[in-house]
C-alpha cells in the first residue's frame, strides 16, 4: 500500500507542477520561470513542512524522483500544451484535488511520525497541501487563493483533523489515510461543482 502512496505521491507532484508550468505560461515567463514556478508549486509546500519540522534534508533532495517527475512535466507542457485552457477549466482543478487530498494526508502523517501532536500534523498537512501555491501566487504578485474565497484551505483542515481523528480512535492507517483523503476530496470536489465559496469579510467605509 505504501507503494502505492508513494506512486500517487509523484502524480499529484507532477499535477502541482503543471499548475505552477500553467500559471507560468499565463504570464509569458522564460522557460526558466516556467520551471521555477513549478518546482516551487510542486514541492513548495513539503519543503515548508520538512524546515519547520526539522526533517532535513528536505524529502526532495534525498529522492530526487520529485525534481526528475517536475522536470519531465515541465518538458511536456512546453512541448505539448497548446490549449492550456481546457486543462484550467475542467481536468486541472479535478487532479489538483486529489493532489490536495493526497498532500494533506502525507503531510500529517509525516508530522506523525516525528512525534508532533495531533494540532501539530493538522497544520503539517495543510501546509503540505497548500504552500507551494501560495509561493506560485506570491511569485505572480497575485492574493494566494487560500486567502480568497476559494473552498481550498478549508478541504485541507478538514481532511487533516479527520485523519488525526481516526488514528486517535484506533482505526487502521491506511483506513484513516482513504478517509481524510475522501473528506477532503468531497470537500473540494464539491466547491469545484457548484462553485462554493466562503463568505467575505468586506470592510466598506460609509460615506
Amino acid at each position: 500500500m505504501m507503494d502505492w502512496i508513494y506512486f500517487f505521491d509523484l502524480c499529484g507532484t507532477a499535477v502541482f507542477a503543471l499548475s505552477g508550468a500553467l500559471a507560468a505560461g499565463k504570464h509569458r515567463m522564460d522557460p526558466f520561470g516556467v520551471i521555477v514556478l513549478a518546482a516551487v508549486t510542486a514541492v513548495g509546500g513539503g519543503t515548508i513542512r520538512d524546515a519547520i519540522t526539522g526533517a532535513t534534508p528536505v524529502f526532495w533532495i534525498t529522492d530526487p524522483n520529485y525534481v526528475t517527475v517536475t522536470l519531465i512535466t515541465v518538458l511536456a507542457c512546453l512541448i505539448f500544451i497548446r490549449k492550456p485552457y481546457r486543462l484550467s477549466n475542467l481536468v486541472l482543478p479535478t487532479a489538483d484535488a486529489f493532489g490536495l487530498a493526497l498532500f494533506t494526508v502525507i503531510g500529517a502523517e509525516k508530522a506523525l511520525s516525528l512525534g508532533l501532536s495531533g494540532m501539530s500534523a493538522v497544520i503539517m498537512g495543510l501546509i503540505t497541501g497548500v504552500g507551494g501555491g501560495i509561493i506560485r501566487d506570491l511569485l505572480c504578485r497575485q492574493v494566494p487563493m487560500i486567502l480568497r474565497t476559494e473552498v481550498y484551505a478549508t478541504a485541507s483542515i478538514v481532511g487533516g483533523i479527520c485523519f488525526t481523528l481516526c488514528l486517535h480512535t484506533g482505526i487502521e492507517s491506511i483506513t484513516a489515510m482513504l478517509l481524510a483523503m475522501l473528506s477532503t476530496l468531497i470537500i473540494r470536489l464539491s466547491a469545484i461543482r457548484w462553485q462554493l465559496s466562503l463568505p467575505a469579510f468586506d470592510l466598506k467605509t460609509k460615506r
